[in-house]
């Protein structure tokens, strides 16, 4: 049995944008497309303050969080400098086009990490 589970085709993802893919336990798994194309695969958290990466920014290789704008490599999930720490990566395979993540990563890796949560709305609309 192949350990590669397809997850979406690669158009689903709006280019230099973000899909998120659901996980039984953690945080759900962020998709990545850069501008040539090319699919990355990081845990939708921050490592800074766990703010949810695929409402960021993608620019050339790399996504800004949403929260305090720390930059994140998507090759390797490391913080830019002069910011520290690092979110895992998970390992994508394209295939005709279709994007398609390891399973035993989608099973394993960050499971024991709380998933990212809005908090309720306190402001009162005018």
């Amino acid at each position: 049995m192949s350990h590669w589970i397809a997850v979406c085709s690669v158009t689903d993802i709006p280019v230099l944008g973000s899909r998120r893919v659901a996980r039984a336990q953690g945080p759900q798994v962020a998709l990545f497309r850069t501008a040539d194309d090319r699919v990355h695969a990081l845990l939708d958290r921050c490592p800074h303050k766990a703010g949810p990466l695929s409402q960021g920014i993608v620019f050339g290789n790399a996504v800004a969080c949403p929260l305090h704008n720390w930059t994140i490599a998507l090759e390797n999930g490391c913080a830019r400098e002069p910011d520290e720490g690092r979110t895992p990566v998970f390992q994508v395979k394209v295939e005709d086009g279709v994007v398609l993540l390891d399973r035993q990563e989608l099973d394993t890796v960050g499971i024991d990490l709380p998933p990212v949560m809005a908090g309720p709305c306190t402001r009162v609309a005018c």
